[in-house]
């Protein structure tokens, strides 16, 4: 795991200066305190921050071929590259060391820009080609490794980290109006989009080339629905474990300690198992507890490090926003909303101490149908497909206008939200069931002058994009690969990463290697989501590994007390940052509206005022 920077200047024809893509890799040493690398040739400059896992001694980077026309760098690990490695020097090919980056310039110099569906891992790779003054960018199946770009047509600026591109200079700092209303429906802002007008994202499964005046976007990977494969139970729950056991071998490797989080849950206990069961040593686990109980799975995790005798380090943190504030909103570099980044660096913080690399339980949800708002989207669509629309519209849109919001009730009289979606189409009822901001909110958030400036834009259109592209008819996995390319993209594995390279640490994720998630996918839905049990097939799969109380117990989630902290430890600081200035984009009335019901108790308005003052802080941060 590491950090790369880079730019190229189409027309440039001499040496980049070394000074600038320092500057630039100065920004992301966080990402790799262990060693930095420069490569400058005619037009191109390449920066690498290198945080040593494989090849201690021979993995500097940037790396080249035999006659140095090729020049790549790799942020992430490929875990195939033994295989690739044999099967190309078979091929003729010499290689003058054993890191896995170096593979890819001779898997590139054989397969060209196939050489990229070949790779199994986590990888951000910048390849520069000096023959055909072309570079090449590319990001991993599923995006759990960042990669920004910004270009015009002088030159194309790349990186780990937004910040990277500011630091190279000339990159416009104004703010994208229609990134911020996602950001305010979402919690993050969806790729391709970043908060700058003038930056991208590499896409997941994508790759770019860049040459003079050109860019083209390729996809080389996506996740299909559409091959269901019969087999019973029993059949499996054998693939399961077989695929999540190789996923986690081919993990292992490491040259420096390597250990796992553990929360308890079924997911991170699943991986904590298998490696277990294929490591000669006790596996290293990581922790975290809360002192609210309420918050705290520390209990299960305990369990479950008893259960594999693990060497388990334990920490009860507790969490200070006003002191580790600052420092997330420098670390994400553009507004992020979900709060669970607090306790994901804490955690982070502990295994470092610990290990280099920890394997962690991110993705399960999203591919065996964990959450529970698939269960819920699950019982609504059954009501959909039983009442005509036309219906559905005329009662339950009026009900969910009328019937009060009723947050402070028990859910079962809360009915205002389950209107509003009953009436409308299941991808419109699924956006407004998950949305921070639900539409009509959202515009009263917004000024006039800024909604007005939106136009027609509208955030459901970024969904129905993926949901329209989903090869299947089956409308629970629909919402699953709306969500594998949004929210586990851009929310859960940004918030992994920036919070994991924050304290130099590189994270790992079993449940989202590609080969298991093609097969996940070729599972009946009934056999994900059974009734009211999720991950119902992963839970029978495991259930010869870990015990009833940690399969079937309720889930938690990574959360901490947001809702208290609004009405003391961060009271002052976050009334003064909504109240005492106005930048023309949000309602000050509506945020006063949304306060004085959150200090009243009246509504837990908690997830709504975080959202608002990541973005504030961000706007400070960054002069945007």
């Amino acid at each position: 795991m590491c950090g790369i920077s880079g730019i190229f200047e189409y027309e440039r024809r001499e040496a980049f200066p070394q000074e600038v893509v320092h500057r630039m890799n100065e920004t992301i040493v966080h990402r790799g305190p262990d060693d930095e690398g420069i490569y400058c040739g005619e037009g191109i400059g390449f920066g690498f921050r290198r945080l040593s896992i494989i090849d201690l001694a021979g993995g500097h980077q940037p790396i080249s071929n035999e006659d140095g026309r090729l020049w790549v760098m790799l942020n992430g690990e490929i875990y195939n590259y033994p295989e690739l490695r044999h099967e190309l020097e078979g091929r003729g090919h010499h290689f003058a060391t054993r890191s896995d980056t170096e593979t890819i310039v001779h898997l590139y110099e054989e397969y060209g820009e196939d050489c990229f569906r070949r790779l199994r891992g986590m990888f951000a790779i910048a390849l520069w080609d000096s023959q055909e003054r072309t570079l090449l960018l590319a990001r991993d199946r599923v995006g759990k490794k960042p990669l920004f770009y910004s270009a015009d047509s002088k030159r194309i600026i790349f990186g780990s980290e937004l910040k990277v591109l500011l630091a190279a200079d000339g990159m416009p700092r104004e703010i994208d109006r229609e990134a911020l209303c996602d950001y305010f429906s979402c919690g993050y802002i969806p790729a391709p989009k970043t908060i700058y007008r003038a930056a991208r994202k590499v896409r997941p499964g994508h790759y770019l080339v860049a040459s003079k005046g050109d860019i083209r976007e390729v996809c080389y990977w996506d996740l299909s629905f559409a091959e269901l494969e019969n087999r019973t139970e029993d059949e499996w729950c054998e693939l399961l474990q077989h695929e999540l056991c190789e996923a986690t071998r081919v993990r292992l490797m490491s040259d420096v300690p390597l250990g796992a989080f553990l929360s308890g849950g079924i997911d991170s206990s699943a991986v904590v198992g298998t490696m277990s069961r294929l490591m000669k040593r006790p596996v290293t686990t990581c922790s975290i507890g809360f002192e609210e109980k309420e918050f705290n799975e520390a209990g299960y995790a305990r369990e479950v490090a008893k259960l594999f005798r693990s060497e388990h380090h334990e920490e009860t943190v507790r969490p200070s926003a006003l002191e580790i504030m600052d420092k997330l909103v420098w670390h994400y570099d553009e507004p992020f909303a979900d709060s669970s980044a607090i306790p994901t660096y804490y955690v982070s913080r502990v295994a470092r101490r610990h290990v280099t690399v920890a394997l962690g339980g991110d993705g399960g949800d999203e591919n065996l149908a964990g959450y529970r708002r698939y269960m819920l989207d699950y019982y609504e669509n059954r009501l959909r497909s039983k009442v005509p629309q036309f219906v559905r519209s005329a009662v339950f849109g009026p009900l969910g206008r009328w019937y009060p919001a009723l947050a402070w009730a028990p859910r079962f009289v809360r009915g205002k939200a389950t209107f509003q979606s009953l009436s409308q189409t299941p991808l419109e009822g699924y956006f407004n069931s998950i949305s921070y901001f639900r539409p009509g909110e959202k515009q009263r958030l917004f000024t006039p002058e800024f909604q007005k400036s939106l136009g027609e834009y509208n955030t459901l259109d970024v969904f129905r994009e993926h949901y329209n592209r989903a090869d299947t008819d089956d409308l629970l996995s629909k919402i699953q690969y709306l969500d594998i390319k949004t929210y586990l993209t851009d929310d859960i594995l940004a918030k992994v990463d920036r919070a994991s390279m924050a304290v130099s640490l590189e994270v790992r994720a079993p449940l989202l290697d590609h080969q298991l998630m093609e097969k996940v996918a070729r599972i009946p839905s009934s056999l994900k989501l059974n009734g009211r049990s999720g991950k119902y097939i992963f839970k029978k799969a495991m259930s010869s590994m870990l015990p009833d109380e940690i399969l079937h117990r309720r889930k938690q989630g990574f959360a901490i007390p947001l809702g208290q902290w609004f009405r003391q430890e961060l009271k002052e600081m976050t009334e003064k940052t909504l109240f005492d200035s106005n930048d023309g984009i949000l309602d000050p009335g509506f945020l006063r509206k949304i306060w004085d019901q959150h200090q009243r108790g009246h509504y837990d308005r908690s997830a709504h005022l975080w959202s608002v003052l990541m973005f504030r802080k961000w706007k400070e941060t960054f002069a945007a």
